[in-house]
């Protein structure tokens, strides 16, 4: 699954751990998903789009369609 989840973090100035900790994950975890090696649970991206206000899909896109 695609996302904007490292720009979203940079443009706040958040380190990866600072997000980590903001969504009760940890660095490692928060680096798999930006790096797409890993698609977050639902619950996980419905956290993260409250955490930046926005809605789910204006985050994570589904590459096939």
């Amino acid at each position: 699954m695609q996302n904007r989840l490292k720009l979203l973090r940079t443009e706040r100035g958040w380190t990866q751990e600072q997000l980590g900790q903001g969504l009760g994950v940890s660095r490692q975890a928060v680096n798999a998903l930006e790096t797409e090696r890993h698609d977050p649970s639902l619950d996980l991206a419905y956290r993260i789009a409250a955490l930046f206000g926005r809605p789910v899909e204006d985050i994570f896109t589904n590459p096939y369609g």
